[in-house]
């Protein structure tokens, strides 16, 4: 099934450069904070690029103090301890998108909960469309890049709050 992306789509995204893990580990704990009960994530980026880092601080700003590993092998790793329930997915190993059917994993997006999804573009054209695409990239100053663009309304308002708390940090 696939949806038509919103009229945010045509917005320029939010830009950040993170210098080190830190940074990194940080930005997805300021994300965490503006986050809803309900939200699909499409994480970008090449390996390495940062994408569970990133995920690492998010469920750590969510209160989760667990381990948290790159779901490569398991395809989803859910985090149910933590504010929101949070379902990381890692679809990097498919083959062809059919098997996000075969695995049953579209019953994870009908729920609440927050849906990170790394390597999507191996599950369409049957994910569900997403509301806050992020995308990761290794800058060639040192650290990572990040990319953050709303694609639904939902996405604008986690964008906004994750704006808002970057720039009462400024100092």
């Amino acid at each position: 099934m696939l949806h038509a992306h919103s009229e945010h789509d045509s917005e320029p995204p939010a830009c950040l450069h993170l210098p080190d893990e830190n940074a990194t580990l940080a930005a997805g704990a300021r994300l965490a904070a503006g986050l809803p009960d309900r939200l699909r994530i499409f994480l970008q980026g090449d390996l390495g690029a940062g994408k569970t880092t990133l995920t690492r601080g998010l469920l750590r700003g969510l209160g989760f103090t667990g381990r948290v590993k790159s779901p490569t092998y398991t395809l989803v790793e859910p985090y149910n301890n933590s504010r929101i329930a949070v379902y990381h997915f890692d679809f990097y190993r498919f083959t062809h998108a059919e098997e996000f059917l075969e695995a049953g994993l579209e019953e994870y997006f009908e729920g609440d909960g927050i849906c990170l999804v790394e390597w999507p573009k191996l599950a369409q054209p049957y994910l569900p469309a997403a509301d806050l695409e992020i995308g990761l990239r290794i800058s060639a100053s040192g650290g990572r890049d990040l990319e953050l663009r709303a694609l639904s309304t939902e996405g604008r308002q986690c964008l906004e709050k994750f704006i808002s708390a970057a720039d009462t940090h400024r100092p």
